[in-house]
């Protein structure tokens, strides 16, 4: 039997109007009708605004004005449409058909998901930067062996370098190389007696990376300076899309270029390539350390720009699948 759908509100006479002509083709052409209420869910809502009521059988579609003689040529196409394919066993449509007659619980998570996925979004972002503030404050409190492993849980995530971290209840909120040439703080090579830092092959680094602090220079943040800004920014971004209705248009990609990755990648890549001891590259590119407050720039900067660019578009990506499984449970619940 053939599935119609229609999308109405209520208390519409043009609804009912329209539900009163399908019922007077029930005889001529069999359906199952599938009604959805367009102000159940704000994605409907905004999709049809007052261009209702809208019916769907099959791929076609009747936006108002629906007349008589519209309705007719519409279920008839469709199940025209729906014989052809059962009599050549087309194989896509089988399957379709198929997946149409039950809900599976793969289903429900789905669209769950699809509701609430800015919210699971937010909370992982939240975690994820929120672990590495921890660490240092069980640190400071004594419980070293959930920060240790708070620590080397990051570790594969991120270089941790020490004179590149953020530190927590200490002198300083950071301890720069000397090359960064930052005024008013104190070196990290003066608090951690650690030298030949500049060189980014020297097994010192390593220690800088295994380098936690103490209760005098603080414990250090397991992400670097410039991930603590990645992830802020899209939390802060993700939570400012949520509250403003999630009607922020995406960022065009040629200003993510411009905005999110070309300052991080000039700041990042010229000081890495700074760093080796190419004498042909030295002086094209001279010997530079990047300061906390670029790296934190050009890192909330990313962040910002991806999470403007993505989200927009995942918001987009998640109503489409909403209004799917939203006619999905409508159209298997009136064939029951």
């Amino acid at each position: 039997m053939l599935n119609v759908t229609i999308y109405t509100r209520k208390n519409s006479a043009a609804c009912d109007d329209v539900k009163q002509e399908l019922q007077k083709l029930q005889e001529k052409y069999p359906h199952h009708l599938a009604e959805v209420d367009v102000d159940s869910d704000p994605v409907l809502s905004a999709r049809f605004g007052d261009a209702i009521p809208v019916v769907e059988a099959g791929p076609y579609s009747l936006k108002p004005p629906i007349t008589p003689q519209s309705l007719q040529m519409t279920l008839g196409a469709a199940a025209d449409r729906k014989n052809q394919l059962e009599q050549v066993g087309d194989k896509e449509y089988q399957r379709r058909v198929e997946r149409g007659q039950s809900v599976t619980t793969g289903d429900k998570v789905s669209f769950w998901i699809s509701k609430k996925y800015l919210l699971l979004l937010n909370l992982f972002i939240l975690i994820y930067i929120g672990l590495p503030f921890l660490a240092p404050t069980l640190m400071k409190v004594g419980a070293e062996f959930p920060a240790q492993a708070i620590y080397r849980i990051y570790k594969p995530l991120c270089h941790q370098f020490a004179f590149r971290s953020f530190f927590l209840y200490g002198e300083q909120p950071y301890y720069p190389l000397a090359e960064a040439n930052v005024s008013g703080v104190k070196t990290f090579e003066e608090v951690s007696g650690y030298q030949n830092l500049d060189d980014p092959l020297s097994f010192t680094r390593l220690d800088a990376r295994n380098y936690i602090g103490d209760e005098t220079v603080g414990y250090k943040i397991a992400l670097c300076e410039r991930d603590v800004a990645i992830y802020l920014s899209i939390l802060l971004f993700g939570i400012v899309f949520g509250a403003t209705g999630r009607r922020i248009k995406s960022l065009h990609w040629i200003l993510w270029l411009l905005i999110g990755i070309a300052p991080i990648g000039l700041d990042g890549f010229s000081q890495l390539f700074s760093q080796f001891n190419w004498q042909w590259l030295a002086s094209i590119v001279p010997y530079r350390e990047s300061t906390p407050f670029l790296r934190a720039l050009t890192g909330a900067l990313f962040g910002l720009a991806t999470a403007w660019f993505a989200y927009p578009s995942i918001e987009e990506s998640m109503n489409e699948t909403r209004q799917y499984y939203i006619k999905k449970f409508a159209v298997n619940q009136a064939s029951k």
